[in-house]
């Protein structure tokens, strides 16, 4: 966060780009530098940094209680300095003054991690995936566990990393890591064909502020590559999966509520590949990346006051 935050400065200031576009909160105190070297700063916001420092592991536990305060002041004063912020939930917009920011929602790329897959879902092999960072406060216990209530043995595939080894390790001594094929982390094509294969994709954030305010990427992920959800019963997620009818919401606290949720799926083949059909036409009529990229562009040409290409 010091030497780190420095040496990007330093090669933004030798580099001279008319715009500096970056997400990381920690070098907000930084764009005053840039500012003054008369390059436009855009902060892009994917999260409720405040709410999410409370509870990230990754933080020393003494820590924690102090930094949302400290958080949203350096976002307030923050945001007055920067030419521009990008927020990707309409909640975190509100965050922000409304003459400067611009609302870019993180929705996924059409054909991006679709690929084409005849095979019914009742041939496909009893898999499901997860795609992303992996830890407690994304539900990877009681997925493991989940996959120990099924009535005949499913695979869960993850392809990602997780945040702290010892959240690894304590993953790894469940009983139901046996039915898990641990991939890594995996590039975006190797994904594609992943999910192309499943018969459903989990997203089961635990009930954290951050998490329940969010809009996950992985959800519109999943329905991209047409697969039944099974989703954290949130409202603002409930609105999304009930309003395409694209997956199963379930308390993700409960591995026997995720179980039942895996196990109908496992169970009801037909209707399972109709939910993903209907996520995916949900993705292609309004949950793509398409839309968002001409705001984005946009909003670049009114700080730029030139004309801007998309690409």
């Amino acid at each position: 966060m010091s030497k780190g935050c420095w040496r990007m400065i330093s090669a933004v200031r030798r580099a001279r780009p008319a715009i500096a576009h970056f997400h990381d909160p920690e070098l907000l105190p930084w764009a005053f530098l840039l500012r003054l070297s008369g390059i436009k700063v855009i902060y892009d916001v994917h999260e409720d940094v405040p709410r999410q420092v409370r509870h990230n592991p990754t933080l020393p536990a003494w820590l924690r209680p102090f930094l949302p305060a400290a958080v949203s002041l350096t976002e307030w004063v923050g945001a007055r300095v920067v030419s521009g912020l990008v927020a990707a939930t309409p909640e975190i917009a509100a965050r922000f003054p409304d003459r400067k920011t611009a609302l870019v929602q993180n929705y996924p790329m059409i054909g991006e991690l679709h690929v084409p897959n005849t095979t019914p879902m009742a041939e496909r092999p009893r898999e499901f995936a997860y795609v992303g960072g992996i830890g407690t406060d994304r539900g990877s216990i009681q997925m493991i566990r989940a996959l120990d209530l099924l009535a005949e043995a499913a695979l869960l595939n993850i392809a990602g990393t997780f945040a702290l080894e010892r959240e690894q390790a304590r993953a790894e001594a469940e009983p139901g890591w046996t039915h898990v094929r641990f991939l890594g982390f995996k590039g975006r094509n190797e994904v594609a064909n992943l999910l192309s294969r499943a018969r459903g994709g989990l997203v089961l954030f635990q009930p954290l502020p951050n998490n329940i305010a969010g809009r996950p990427n992985k959800l519109f992920e999943y329905m991209s590559a047409g697969l039944p959800v099974i989703a954290s019963d949130y409202p603002r997620w409930r609105e999304i999966v009930e309003g395409a009818g694209c997956g199963l919401l379930v308390d993700p606290q409960s591995p026997e509520a995720i179980a039942g949720a895996m196990q109908w799926i496992l169970d009801n083949p037909d209707e399972a590949q109709a939910m993903g059909e209907r996520g995916r036409q949900a993705i292609l009529n309004q949950y793509n990346w398409d839309g968002e990229a001409d705001k984005l562009v946009g909003f670049y040409r009114a700080l730029l006051g030139s004309r801007v290409e998309k690409h």
